[in-house]
């Protein structure tokens, strides 16, 4: 059984890695912030379904595999790192097209950038679950630290879950705040100007994640 004194280290492991700003908090900030509130849930979402999938691999040992294969590593790493790139270029293709113009967006079509169309929760949660999964620094976190948390004689499945679960809760909860934080501005940054500054900054951001990436960094 997992001891009170285990479950709260690990919740600040990952409470502190959940709210340190990166790929995932500048997805679902930008996201609100263009009003699309029903897609920002489904990017959150989607980015805990696949945190609870390397969470439930790591238990399982598979993701084990991940360290142990460099070929699957490489693999998973320059996937991720292409699409990651992809997802920012367009970001910032689509940021430089609307300098041409100053007229307000219409419905839709904040979402033009390589992030998919619409505010839906299933194009949000196909978008944060890919890129979750595509990150295989994802999967070495938790391989590194899950097992270190998981009591000899127990259930590593469930134990294992147990943990990606409370990782799943205060990452859910930081997600509650974004999203209440962007629509607190939403007004403001869904300006023509402030529109485009906002593809500027998470294109680059995002981008940034995939070079590093691939980089091997």
């Amino acid at each position: 059984m997992i001891t009170p004194d285990a479950m709260g280290t690990f919740a600040l492991i990952v409470g502190l890695l959940t709210v340190t700003p990166g790929l995932d908090t500048a997805l679902i900030l930008r996201t609100a912030a263009l009003g699309h509130r029903r897609r920002a849930w489904g990017v959150a979402l989607g980015i805990q379904s696949g945190t609870l999938v390397w969470g439930v691999l790591t238990s399982l040992g598979v993701a084990e595999l991940l360290n142990a294969s460099h070929f699957a590593y490489e693999a998973l790493r320059w996937a991720g790192a292409a699409y990651l790139v992809w997802m920012g270029g367009r970001l910032l293709w689509a940021a430089t097209g609307h300098a041409s113009s100053e007229s307000p967006p219409t419905a839709g079509a904040g979402d033009k950038c390589g992030t998919g169309a619409g505010d839906t929760l299933l194009g949000g949660w196909r978008q944060g679950c890919v890129t979750n999964l595509l990150n295989p620094k994802m999967g070495a976190f938790y391989v590194a630290v899950l097992p270190q948390f998981i009591p000899a004689g127990g259930s590593h499945l469930a134990s294992g879950v147990l943990l990606t679960g409370v990782h799943i809760l205060l990452a859910v909860i930081w997600a509650c705040a974004l999203i209440a934080f962007a629509r607190v501005l939403r007004d403001r940054l869904q300006r023509p100007s402030a529109r485009r500054c906002l593809d500027r900054i998470t294109g680059t951001v995002i981008a940034a994640f995939g070079i590093r990436l691939a980089l091997g960094q």
